[in-house]
């Protein structure tokens, strides 16, 4: 029998829908990330370096004591809790004990100087830190300037543990011991603010951003889809190893740890980023999946110690700058594969991941290696534009450039206590990136450089990226720098900075402008990109979290 379809015009009259009182909305809190893990995972292993290996279900006992004991310290909730530790277990304990009992996670960025991790201790109100041994100096330094009354935990790497520093009130361990049956993780608003860090400060002082449960929530389960309907070759699935090469301090480890737990993987955490260490974990951990700025994984590859070994199977994200043409030849050469995302600080950070369903993951022919060096295509409830400074569309040509603007679940919503940079990063409704690039007829974006890295010379622009791209596929180049520098002709020059490779003794300034007139010759490059000046340096400075460190550079040969 067909039923006439229900009038429109006459809803009132429809049976309202009737919610059970017991039914359980479910908010989008970081405690249920760990549902799923606990039930079909208990006793997979957590590999925290030479420390400890133990299970999710041990993990998740000890989550329960330092909440427990962090309550009987006096932390409440809407409280910040800030970390200064290498990466390990008890890193992973407090992405999630922290957030789960209500207060805010601050990650401090260990590599900024005592003065900038002052301003973010102060700036984020924090009430307690957790302090490795190895950065009770920095502490020591800058104890009496701290603004707020803050309570400092040790946590000590040594059997049994040490005697507290003057200022200390316990140690981590001894917290987690504190009498109590665990802690009772209740439901609240999911918009509850979980975590905080600050942006590296390339300009003035580090900014804040922050991210809710639910942003976080929706972050892993959007990293998720992104990172498994794609080629064999480079997906994430259950029987990876992860291995993070990105510090938990960086944008929450770019957000794996709680995807790598929400999935209950076999997860290590290597310590200290070590050449050495990361090689010997690899091989004896047999990791799998990992991710890291192009410099970590040069440095990885350019170790003695990877000279002989076998890291074949292990899957690579890089962000944060470029991928290299010659680093990724040079991971093949070892059976990495590298692939392409694209996030920063205010993104949480996923955006994009490069497509290579259709290339040869064994090949090293230019068409392959640039699909893995794509920007990649946009994430699953990823709202991506090209605008140009009036926000209008730039034409979808693949070639036509203009800034990236976002829109996500998980972005963050402003700066914190900077009203008027909020309103710049959001002007129009778009989260500005500052970032230029282009989408091509495939989809897939292309970055092309950073707003304030283009390089304009005669009134035409020149890519940074683009010449690095070049220039980085040269014989006996480690890793290069190119940027702008002030020309009464022109308006700005370009300048490479050059470290050589191990076996790049022989290169010369000549060789690299010579590399780069070949692609003026196909046309690749207009003529005026090719560089009158190349510097070489032993190595070339960088950020606190790996990047290539331009400013530094330009004042330096400016």
């Amino acid at each position: 029998m067909l039923l006439a379809p229900a009038d429109p015009t006459n809803c009132k009259a429809m049976t309202k829908p009737q919610t059970a009182s017991t039914a359980y909305a479910y908010p989008l809190l970081i405690k249920h990330l760990l549902t799923s893990s606990m039930l079909t995972a208990p006793n997979q292993e957590i590999v925290s370096g030479d420390l400890c290996r133990y299970t999710y279900r041990e993990f998740h006992k000890r989550i329960g004591q330092l909440a427990n004991g962090l309550a009987k310290m006096g932390v409440e909730r809407g409280d910040t809790v800030a970390v200064m530790n290498w990466d390990c277990h008890r890193y992973l304990e407090c992405f999630f004990a922290v957030p789960m009992m209500g207060a805010i996670l601050h990650t401090i960025n260990i590599r900024l100087s005592p003065e900038q991790i002052l301003y973010t201790i102060n700036h984020a109100e924090d009430d307690v830190i957790l302090v490795h041994s190895d950065f009770v100096p920095i502490i020591e330094q800058i104890r009496d300037r701290i603004e707020k009354p803050t309570k400092l935990v040790l946590i000590s790497d040594e059997e049994g543990g040490r005697t507290l520093p003057e200022g200390f009130s316990a140690e981590y361990e001894s917290v987690l011991s504190t009498p109590g049956s665990g802690f009772e993780f209740v439901d609240f608003d999911e918009a509850t603010i979980a975590t905080t860090f600050y942006t590296t400060g390339t300009t003035g002082e580090p900014k804040g951003v922050f991210y809710s449960h639910r942003q976080l929530v929706l972050h892993s389960m959007g990293s998720v889809a992104a990172l498994a309907p794609v080629a064999d070759e480079i997906r994430l699935h259950r029987r990876d190893v992860y291995m993070p090469m990105t510090p938990m301090f960086h944008v929450h480890g770019w957000g794996m740890p709680y995807v790598a737990t929400m999935l209950g993987l076999k997860q290590v955490y290597p310590g200290r980023y070590e050449p050495a260490r990361l090689v010997r974990y690899i091989e004896e951990e047999k990791a799998t999946f990992s991710h890291c700025v192009p410099t970590i994984m040069h440095m990885l590859l350019s170790a003695p110690e990877a000279a002989d070994a076998d890291l074949s199977g292990l899957k690579v994200i890089i962000g944060g700058s470029a991928l290299p043409r010659g680093l990724s030849q040079m991971a093949l050469d070892k059976g990495i594969q590298l692939f392409t995302a694209y996030g920063m600080s205010e993104t949480c950070p996923f955006v994009t991941v490069s497509d290579t369903m259709d290339i040869d993951h064994t090949s090293k022919d230019d068409h392959d290696l640039a699909y893995r060096e794509k920007t990649g295509k946009p994430g699953v409830m990823v709202d991506l534009r090209v605008v140009d400074e009036n926000m209008n569309d730039i034409p979808r040509d693949g070639k036509s450039t203009g800034e990236i603007a976002i829109r996500t679940p998980w972005l963050t919503q402003g700066y914190t206590g900077n009203a008027e940079g909020s309103e710049d990063l959001w002007r129009g409704g778009y989260l500005h990136t500052g970032d230029v690039g282009y989408i091509d007829d495939t989809g897939s974006l292309h970055i092309t450089d950073r707003m304030k890295d283009v390089i304009k010379s005669g009134g035409e622009w020149i890519s940074s990226l683009e010449l690095e791209n070049i220039v980085s596929g040269c014989a006996g180049v480690g890793e290069v720098a190119a940027m702008g520098i002030a020309d009464e002709r022109w308006g700005e020059r370009p300048l490479l900075v050059v470290s050589r490779s191990a076996d790049g003794a022989d290169i010369s300034a000549s060789d690299i402008i010579a590399a780069v007139r070949d692609h003026v010759d196909t046309g690749a490059l207009p003529k005026w990109a090719v560089p009158e000046r190349v510097e070489f340096v032993e190595a070339i400075d960088k950020t606190s979290v790996g990047k290539l460190d331009k400013k530094v550079l330009r004042a330096r040969y400016s």
